[in-house]
C-alpha cells in the first residue's frame, strides 16, 4: 500500500496549518480519502498534486534521450551533415547517431529542452554575415559553444537551363512563377522572406508560397517534377539532380552545442571528423560547400564570408 499521511503530516509537509489543509481539499482538489472516518492523504498523489501546480519550470530540463552511447542532432537539415553522421556510425559502431529535422529554430528549442547534444542552425542576422548568436541568446539561458560546420551556397533551384530566366526574387513575383517553400523556423524560409520583402512583394501573394518542403532535396524534387518553377535550396541539390542553380549568397552553417555537452565523448568524436580529409573530400564531391573554417569555434562579431 502507498504511504498515507495524516492531516497534521500534510500540513507540516506543505508548511500550512491544519485548517488550510481542509480548504485545499475542498477548493484546490488536494487528493484525500476519508475511508477510515478521518482524512488520509496518499503521499504519492500529494507529490503529483504539487508538481501539477508548479509554475516557472527551469527552461532547460535533462532528458534521458541524450545520455549514453548516442549522439542526437536536431535542427536544419544538410546533405553533408547526413553523410558525416553516417561516417560517424561507421567509425564508431558502438554509437547511434540520430538527426531530427526541425529547422534551425526548432533545433535551438530542442537544445533548450535538453533533447539533443547539438543543434544545427543558419539563422541570418544581418548582411555582414552574422548568424545564429541572436537567436541562441533569445532561446537559451546560457551561451552555447558555436562551432562552424561549413559555409554553403544558397540560391534558387530552377529547371535545367533556367527556362523561366529566374535571376532573383523580383523575377518570381513579376513572372508569376510557382515556388516551393521551406517551413517556418528554417533559415532558408527566413532568407526567402527577406528577399521577397526587399523586392517589395507580399510573400502571401506568391503562388505556391504555402507549399512547404521539409528538406532541401525535397525542394529540388518539386522543381524536377515540374510542380514548381523554383525554390530556395543549397547548391548541392541542383548538382545532384542535374538542375539549374541561381546563386544568392554563401551562408554560415553552425553547430550549436550547450556547454554541458561540449566535452561529451560522442560530441568530441563527431567534431573530430571535421578535421579529417574524408570530410573535406565529401564536401568537394557534393559541390557548394566551403570547409576552410569547419571545426573552428565561432565568436560574435567575427563574421567572415568565404
Amino acid at each position: 500500500m502507498k504511504h498515507l499521511l495524516s492531516t497534521k503530516e500534510v500540513a507540516k509537509y506543505l508548511g500550512v496549518n491544519e485548517k488550510m489543509v481542509y480548504a485545499l481539499i475542498s477548493e484546490k482538489g488536494l487528493p484525500a480519502t476519508k475511508a477510515t472516518g478521518k482524512w488520509l492523504f496518499p503521499s504519492h498523489l500529494v507529490e503529483q498534486w504539487i508538481e501539477s501546480r508548479t509554475m516557472n519550470y527551469p527552461r532547460r530540463m535533462e532528458s534521458a534521450a541524450v545520455e549514453g552511447e548516442v549522439l542526437v542532432v536536431a535542427g536544419s537539415n544538410d546533405i553533408l551533415l547526413d553523410r558525416m553522421l553516417k561516417v560517424f556510425m561507421e567509425r564508431h559502431s558502438d554509437y547511434l547517431a540520430a538527426f531530427c529535422n526541425l529547422g534551425s529554430l526548432g533545433g535551438l528549442k530542442a537544445v533548450r529542452r535538453g533533447q539533443c547534444h547539438i543543434a544545427t542552425s543558419h539563422l541570418m542576422e544581418n548582411a555582414e554575415g552574422e548568424y545564429n548568436f541572436a537567436a541562441a541568446a533569445q532561446e537559451l539561458d546560457e551561451k552555447p559553444a558555436v562551432v562552424n560546420f561549413c559555409y554553403r551556397e544558397q540560391g534558387f533551384v530552377v529547371a535545367k537551363g533556367n527556362p523561366r530566366s529566374v535571376a532573383g526574387a523580383a523575377d518570381i513575383t513579376q513572372g508569376r512563377l510557382t515556388v516551393v517553400n521551406r517551413p517556418l523556423g528554417t533559415g532558408t524560409r527566413l532568407l526567402f522572406d527577406t528577399l521577397l520583402t526587399q523586392a517589395g512583394a507580399d510573400p502571401h501573394t506568391v503562388k505556391g508560397y504555402e507549399n512547404e518542403a521539409g528538406r532541401h532535396m525535397d525542394v529540388g524534387i518539386e522543381v524536377l517534377a515540374g510542380r514548381a518553377d523554383t525554390g530556395m535550396a543549397i547548391r548541392t541539390v541542383a548538382a545532384r539532380l542535374d538542375l539549374g542553380f541561381v546563386p544568392v549568397q554563401w551562408e554560415r552553417f553552425d553547430l550549436i552545442i550547450p556547454k554541458e555537452h561540449f566535452f561529451d565523448k560522442p560530441v568530441q568524436l563527431f567534431l573530430g571528423l571535421l578535421n579529417e580529409p574524408e570530410f573535406h573530400k565529401a564536401a568537394e564531391e557534393l559541390e557548394g560547400y566551403d570547409t576552410s573554417r569547419s571545426g573552428r569555434v565561432v565568436y560574435p562579431g567575427e563574421a567572415v564570408k568565404p
